[in-house]
C-alpha cells in the first residue's frame, strides 16, 4: 500500500462533477470525474487521470482526523492478513482517499456470491485470543470502540451496542424504556448467543460494500476492521438484504454455521440498527425494528 502524497488534481476547466481540488493530493491531473451513487458517509467520484488510469476518490472537508488513513490500513489488513480482494490504495490525505477503480456493478450471479461467501469464511479463519483492535476505528461517521477484551459477550454489549445509546441521534429516536430494554437484552447475551471466539472481521459487511474486479470476482471495500465474533459479518449480510442464499451456503461449506444462526443474526444486527439511528435520527422503520428485537428476546 502506498500512502505517499501522489497527485490527483482536477484539470482546468474542472468538471462540474469533480471533487473539490483542495481535497486532493497535488500533481496528477484528472481529465474527467463522475459523481457515484452511494457514499453514505462521504461523497465518492470516479475520475480518469491524464495518464489514463481510472481512480475512485472519496473526499470530505469534514473527515475526522485519521479517518481515511484508518480505512486504507483496514483495506491492507483485509488483503494481506485476511486474504480478501480489496482495491489498491493510490493515495491517502486527511480529506481524501484515492483508490484504484474497479467495477461498481456486481455480476450478481451464483458464481460471484459463492466466491464472496468462501472469501469471507477464509477471512474468519484468522483468529485472535482477544476481541478488539490496536486502535479505535470508524463505522460510517461514528467511532468504532475497539479496546481489547477477552470476553466476547461483554465486548459486543459495551463496544458494539451500548456505546450508541448516548449518541444524539439514538437519544432522539429511543425513549427511556427502549434504552432500558436494550440494556436488559445485553445482560442476557450469554444466554442468547454462542461465543465462537474472535476472528478478523470486515466490520461493515453488506451488499453495498462489495464491488467486482475487472474479471468479475468479488472485491471488498469500506472496512471497519477488528477482531470480533465472525457472526457479526454474517448477520449484517443476512439482515441488510439483497444477498442470495448461495452466499451463506458457500460460507458454511468452509466455516459451518450454527443451526440457529438466522435467529442469532437478529440480535447481532442490533448494532447496525443503532448505528443507522445514530446517523439518521428517529427513522420510524428502524425504531420499530429495534423495539421488535428487544421485545423478542427480553
Amino acid at each position: 500500500m502506498s500512502t505517499s502524497p501522489q497527485a490527483v488534481a482536477v484539470a482546468a476547466p474542472p468538471s462540474p462533477d469533480a471533487p473539490p481540488a483542495r481535497f486532493l493530493p497535488p500533481g496528477i491531473v484528472a481529465r474527467s470525474a463522475q459523481r457515484l451513487t452511494g457514499g453514505t458517509a462521504h461523497p465518492v467520484w470516479r475520475c480518469v487521470l491524464d495518464d489514463g488510469r481510472a481512480v475512485v476518490v472519496k473526499a470530505s472537508a469534514d473527515a475526522a482526523e485519521g479517518m481515511f488513513a484508518t480505512e486504507a490500513a483496514g483495506l491492507e489488513v483485509l488483503a494481506q492478513l485476511g486474504g480478501l480482494p480489496t482495491p489498491g490504495v493510490i493515495a491517502v490525505e486527511q480529506h481524501a482517499l484515492v483508490l484504484e477503480a474497479l467495477e461498481p456493478q456486481l455480476p450478481d450471479g451464483d458464481a460471484y456470491w459463492e466466491a464472496a461467501g468462501r472469501a469471507v469464511a477464509g477471512l474468519h479463519a484468522v483468529r485472535c485470543d482477544r476481541h478488539g483492535w490496536a486502535a479505535d476505528g470508524w463505522l460510517g461517521l461514528f467511532r468504532q470502540h475497539n479496546a481489547w477484551d477477552t470476553d466476547g459477550h461483554r465486548f459486543f454489549a459495551e463496544k458494539r451496542v451500548l456505546r450508541y445509546l448516548t449518541e444524539p441521534g439514538v437519544e432522539a429516536a429511543l425513549d427511556a424504556a427502549d434504552r432500558a430494554g436494550i440494556e436488559r437484552l445485553c445482560a442476557r447475551l450469554p444466554d442468547l448467543l454462542p461465543d465462537h471466539g474472535a476472528a478478523l472481521t470486515h466490520g461493515d459487511l453488506w451488499r453495498n460494500n462489495l464491488i467486482a474486479s475487472l474479471g468479475g470476482g468479488p472485491v471488498f471495500v469500506d472496512p471497519a476492521v477488528s477482531y470480533a465474533w465472525p457472526e457479526i459479518d454474517v448477520a449484517m449480510m443476512f439482515c441488510t438484504g439483497g444477498v442470495p442464499e448461495v452466499f451463506f451456503d458457500a460460507y458454511a461449506e468452509v466455516r459451518p454455521l450454527d443451526a440457529g444462526w438466522r435467529e442469532h443474526a437478529r440480535i447481532l444486527n442490533l448494532r447496525e440498527l443503532l448505528a443507522v439511528l445514530a446517523t439518521c435520527g428517529p427513522n420510524p422503520g428502524y425504531v420499530t425494528a429495534v423495539r421488535e428485537v428487544v421485545a423478542r428476546y427480553v
